[in-house]
């Protein structure tokens, strides 16, 4: 794998390492040493996938809070997806700043998510795949979110949201006091 950090330290974009020849390719696609060695949480406590209908489908932007903060490996398998993180790291020289990343399942990419980072995605294509390892366990009541125009971050969509859920369109303006650090 080949990992290379954003300008949000601690968040890298990993590329694979193919190996091929005439059946195709193998690459790594999680190594628990490769991610130690890069100072890198490699801790799976659940996988899930996630298949969007329609392009314009937006999921996000979710995060938890200590003690349930969440480190993220998030792929696309199948057509494409807008991924977004936000940095909510308080003491963070990018605190507040976002970063998109373009993620198919042409180009193969993942995105590491560090905790206390939003993270959201907007589907480009219909049929979306996504797939996501997770460091820690989905506990309700440590989750928060922040709405997807929150004019606080400005984020530039690529294309119109055109599907949300009610609970990701309903989540209050943010406020840096319920990051919880």
């Amino acid at each position: 794998m080949i990992f290379t950090e954003t300008k949000l330290k601690g968040a890298f974009i990993l590329d694979l390492e193919h190996r091929e020849d005439s059946r195709g390719f193998f690459a790594r696609t999680f190594c628990a040493k490769e991610f130690e060695a890069h100072g890198l949480k490699p801790t799976v406590a659940q996988c899930n996938l996630s298949f969007n209908h329609k392009a314009g489908t937006m999921r996000g932007m979710h995060y938890q809070i200590p003690p349930a903060a969440e480190t993220k490996l998030v792929r696309c398998t199948r057509g494409a997806i807008y991924d977004v993180i936000i940095d909510l790291r308080p003491d963070s020289p990018t605190y507040m700043e976002y970063i998109g990343v373009e993620l198919t399942e042409d180009n193969r990419r993942a995105l590491y998510v560090p905790e206390l980072f939003a993270h959201g995605y907007l589907a480009l294509t219909d049929g979306a795949e996504v797939g996501y390892q997770v460091g820690e366990f989905y506990t309700p009541g440590y989750e928060r979110g922040i709405r997807y125009d929150d004019p606080a971050f400005k984020i530039e969509w690529p294309i119109p949201i055109t599907v949300i859920s009610d609970k990701d369109a309903a989540w209050a303006p943010f406020e840096p006091a319920k990051v919880g650090v």
